[in-house]
């Protein structure tokens, strides 16, 4: 069995305020919208993503890995591992009722 969960994500690089929470209707179904500081050069507003995408689930970092969309502002992130309360906390980020920033 897989204990891991699957989160598109729409990242907004060069926000003048980091935030997590909103949902955007991207290429992957609805996706989580993370807005973050660093523009989108050099990977820097994807691992600004990874790592504002954990704090905002309360999981390490290192919990969070890319999967797909290096170059896009669409990505696919994976987190392991993933429990119910995970996945309910995603679902109100999503929805706007617990935004983060």
């Amino acid at each position: 069995m897989d204990d891991s969960l699957t989160v598109a994500v729409r990242v907004k690089p060069g926000a003048s305020r980091a935030r997590v929470g909103g949902r955007f209707d991207g290429p992957h179904g609805p996706a989580l919208v993370i807005a973050v500081n660093p523009p989108a050069a050099d990977g820097r507003a994807t691992e600004a993503a990874r790592r504002a995408l954990a704090a905002a689930l309360g999981v390490r970092p290192a919990a969070v890995s890319l999967r797909h969309g290096v170059v896009s502002r669409d990505k696919i992130f994976r987190i392991r591992p993933a429990g119910p309360d995970l996945i309910g906390r995603l679902g109100r980020l999503r929805d706007g009722a617990e935004p983060t920033g």
